[in-house]
């Protein structure tokens, strides 16, 4: 395994020096708020960009209100954090960090301080183009937590239990992939990853109070796919429909797009990844990676090369 260095307590240390405490909260009961923010690197501009990460620091600290952590971290000290820990393994490549709020110390669910905080960054590369997986999802007879239970909206380090028992059911019986219904009996989402589906040329996907996360990547898929003429639906789903959907695809920072080609052994589509849903993986990809330049508000330079040394307004200034 890689030690790479980690952002932990406010040092830089090597992975397999950072210690939590094993009475502390995190580690007893799941007591942590988290993000996966994926970075993309851009070997023309020799830049590596953050894909919407003042987005997701923002829901970290929502996360961390729901919970009632306190945190003793902002914004502007997080992501001045975060690009420390990139800059300290000189990642020069496709990177997938986790950043996680967590209970630390000795204490129980009830009191939970103090709130530290770890980054770690790792390399991991995007979805191959030339290769795209596609998956056989199952639904499964585990139901989706709801808000009055163990709130979605809040990416807490417990609540992905729910998904493992998922997950684990699906791979037994022979899936790749789970999909959650909620206490309502409508679709709800993938374990960690939102579903959207498409239907006469049309993308439809769970509204976010059908117990599902309030996704920055299902967000990214709706206004990408508004501003391109495609039309979105925000609406329940039925199980039934998701047997004659055309297309099917889960989305979510770890994700990206991924292609579902059956649900409970029936075939969608004609089994292959569509054409919508490769056409808007294309599209995120190039849009992440700055290699399609529109939406520069998304991309936050976070390490760059000497080569790549010019300012992010001087590669806006060129039509990126």
């Amino acid at each position: 395994m890689a030690d790479n260095f980690i952002w932990l307590r406010g040092e830089i240390v090597r992975q397999s020096q950072a210690f939590v405490n094993v009475l502390s909260p995190a580690a007893q009961f799941g007591l942590n708020v988290f993000e996966g923010i994926r970075c993309y690197w851009n070997a023309e501009d020799g830049v590596l960009y953050a894909f919407r990460l003042r987005d997701h620091l923002h829901r970290l600290l929502q996360s961390s209100r729901i919970v009632s952590f306190k945190s003793p971290y902002s914004v502007a000290e997080i992501e001045r954090s975060f690009r420390h820990a990139i800059e300290a393994n000189d990642f020069l490549c496709d990177t997938a960090v986790r950043l996680t709020l967590f209970g630390d110390g000795e204490g129980s669910w009830s009191s939970c301080e103090p709130i530290s905080m770890f980054i770690a960054p790792m390399p991991r590369a995007r979805t191959d183009l030339r290769k795209i997986p596609k998956f056989a999802a199952c639904v499964s007879s585990w139901e989706r937590i709801n808000d009055n239970v163990l709130p979605p909206r809040a990416k807490v380090g417990a609540n992905y239990i729910n998904g493992r028992f998922a997950h684990l059911q699906a791979r037994r019986d022979g899936y790749d992939l789970p999909i959650f219904l909620g206490a309502d009996r409508k679709v709800a989402e993938g374990a960690g990853a939102c579903l959207f589906m498409v239907r006469s040329g049309e993308l439809i996907t769970p509204p976010t109070t059908s117990s599902v996360l309030d996704s920055i990547t299902r967000d990214t898929v709706i206004r990408m796919a508004r501003d391109i003429g495609i039309g979105v639906r925000e609406r329940t789903i039925d199980r039934t429909e998701l047997y004659l959907a055309d297309e099917i695809f889960l989305c979510g920072s770890a994700a990206e797009i991924s292609p579902i080609v059956s649900v409970d052994r029936f075939e969608v589509g004609r089994g292959e990844p569509g054409p919508l849903t490769v056409d808007m993986l294309r599209r995120y990809l190039a849009v992440a990676s700055g290699a399609d330049g529109r939406y520069p508000d998304w991309r936050t330079a976070v390490n760059r090369t000497k080569a790549g040394s010019r300012s992010q307004n001087e590669l806006e200034a060129r039509g990126r």
